[in-house]
């Protein structure tokens, strides 16, 4: 996490790193019990270490980013968690950048609770970066932002998802401080955080979470996602309908070029499993298709 020199190395200086030597994505460690059970194997604890151990033989140190969501580990409660915890002591090991998706999110000292256990180095959660809600006000998570940052880590903050559910809140508005929608609020904020936290980089800490197929509503939202200097998370690329294509035009539909975004898919990766050869290929074969998408946009 710290450079030889002393202060820690910033998350989105490493995953630009990461980003340019492997390319544009994010793979998520979904131990689902129906991806389990295409794998052959068990739903249970067991079956649970043996998914982890081998998308990290396939993916680690290969991939931009990979990403464990939690609630399939703590689902089986202290034993899932302690696979969880070994997850990320391997990567941590091996270089691998990880983001933690708990999407976590609350108010005074159970923010700064949520901000030790995944931003503090004396955590075995400890990770790279978190995904944060910020539906109880963007300002509650002002602990967990300035424990990332402190530490060298990142903040992936949920703002325009494309699960019809969403609408509901995120499109609501004017709000009371004058945005268009509670999406809008949310992206304003996190670009003001970037830019006075971390002035000095071309891209900054607090990053957001973006549905992959949300191009049509950045207009109606008000969502000035070209303003934000974090890295932009798009889920739902693959199995939840998204293509590179989509990438590509979510990407120049906000105005935000190429380097800052970071697709993410998982079952499309995943159901290439358990064969550990099969897993990285299909891998490296949606980096590229989704660096080749943007490229042809007009983003690059």
């Amino acid at each position: 996490m710290s450079s030889p020199a002393g202060p820690p190395v910033p998350f989105a200086v490493r995953l630009q790193a990461a980003l340019r030597a492997h390319g544009p994505l994010c793979v998520g460690l979904d131990p689902a019990p129906a991806t389990l059970a295409r794998w052959g194997l068990d739903d249970d604890v067991d079956g649970l270490r043996r998914f982890s151990d081998t998308v990290l033989d396939a993916l680690a140190g290969r991939t931009a980013l990979l990403k464990p969501q939690v609630a399939f580990y703590e689902r089986f409660g202290s034993r899932g968690l302690a696979v969880l915890e070994d997850v990320l002591a391997r990567c941590r090991a091996e270089g691998q950048l990880v983001l933690a998706d708990a999407k976590r999110g609350d108010i005074g000292s159970t923010a700064a609770g949520y901000a030790a256990a995944w931003c503090d180095d004396a955590s075995p959660l400890a990770a790279d970066a978190v995904t944060l809600s910020p539906y109880l006000g963007y300002g509650s998570l002002a602990p967990v932002v300035d424990a990332a940052v402190a530490s060298g880590r990142g903040v992936f903050v949920l703002c325009l998802t494309s699960n019809p559910e969403g609408a509901g809140v995120q499109l609501a508005g004017p709000t009371p401080d004058g945005s268009p929608s509670v999406a809008a609020g949310v992206a304003a904020a996190a670009a003001a955080d970037d830019a006075g936290l971390a002035p000095e980089h071309d891209v900054g800490p607090v990053g957001l979470v973006v549905g992959a197929t949300v191009a049509p509503l950045l207009a109606r939202s008000g969502v000035r996602l070209d303003a934000v200097r974090g890295h932009l998370l798009l889920p739902g690329l693959g199995a939840q309908g998204a293509t590179p294509s989509d990438v590509a035009a979510t990407a120049a539909a906000a105005g935000v070029p190429p380097h800052r975004l970071v697709p993410s898919a998982s079952r499309e990766v995943l159901h290439a499993g358990p064969d550990v050869a099969a897993l990285r290929e299909q891998a490296g074969r949606l980096a590229e298709q989704c660096a080749h998408a943007l490229s042809r946009s007009g983003t690059g």
